[in-house]
């Protein structure tokens, strides 16, 4: 009974295939913090940069002046800006080839809104689904882990003639090493998960909003050039 039970024992003297199980649920467990912090700032990075951009827009400047500034800080740009910048190109290039008419002008800008949207929402979603896979397979080979630990403890033990506590304690405790060292990489990812999702959704909400708003100016503008021929 006066056997060292450490955690830091218990991975010693683990068998092989539990090692390689904890040491590969380790190295995921670090993988996914990565994602988390790498996540965590991109998103707020996102929000500001769409914060700035939208004070700017709503500030009274031309959309002139705010599809120069956005195609000059293309590389710097967020999301809502960038998705701007592509409706705004696809108005002017339909204009110079002198269309005029107000369906095939909003059509054209919107769906070059939308194509920009979609590739800024893989963007930004980059890395949230391999938080999902760490928070749900985790577990399982940590699982995976444990039960291979106790059928290997109990192997051990088919050749002892008596079983105590004592001899059959360190051997299911390294087992069950690997499902707590499981349960430790899947939580914060399974959390991280939620978090992110719910983020996400807003900030496509968000932008979702802003191609209807500015559909409507661009809407208003199409109109007002039209009037004085008519």
């Amino acid at each position: 009974m006066n056997q060292d039970l450490s955690i830091f024992q218990l991975v010693l003297h683990a068998s092989l295939v539990v090692q390689l199980v904890m040491l590969l649920l380790l190295t995921i467990s670090v993988a996914s913090w990565a994602a988390i912090f790498r996540k965590l700032f991109s998103l707020g990075k996102v929000k500001q940069l769409n914060d700035g951009f939208e004070r700017e827009f709503w500030s009274g400047s031309s959309l002139n002046d705010l599809f120069a500034a956005a195609t000059q800080n293309a590389r710097t740009a967020g999301p809502m800006e960038r998705i701007f910048a592509s409706g705004m190109r696809e108005y002017q290039k339909l204009r110079e080839r002198h269309i005029t008419d107000a369906g095939t002008l909003m059509d054209g800008a919107r769906r070059a809104m939308r194509a920009s949207f979609q590739r800024e929402m893989d963007v930004i979603e980059t890395h949230l689904s391999f938080l999902a896979s760490v928070g749900s397979v985790s577990p399982y080979v940590g699982l995976f882990g444990t039960v291979w630990g106790i059928m290997h403890a109990f192997t051990g033990l088919a050749a002892l003639q008596t079983v105590t506590l004592a001899t059959v304690a360190p051997g299911i405790a390294e087992a069950l090493v690997a499902t707590a060292i499981g349960l430790f990489a899947a939580i914060p990812a399974v959390v991280a998960y939620n978090r992110f999702a719910r983020d996400i959704d807003r900030i496509a909400i968000r932008l979702e909003t802003f191609i209807e708003e500015f559909s409507n100016i661009l809407q208003r503008n199409v109109s007002a050039q039209a009037a004085p021929g008519r």
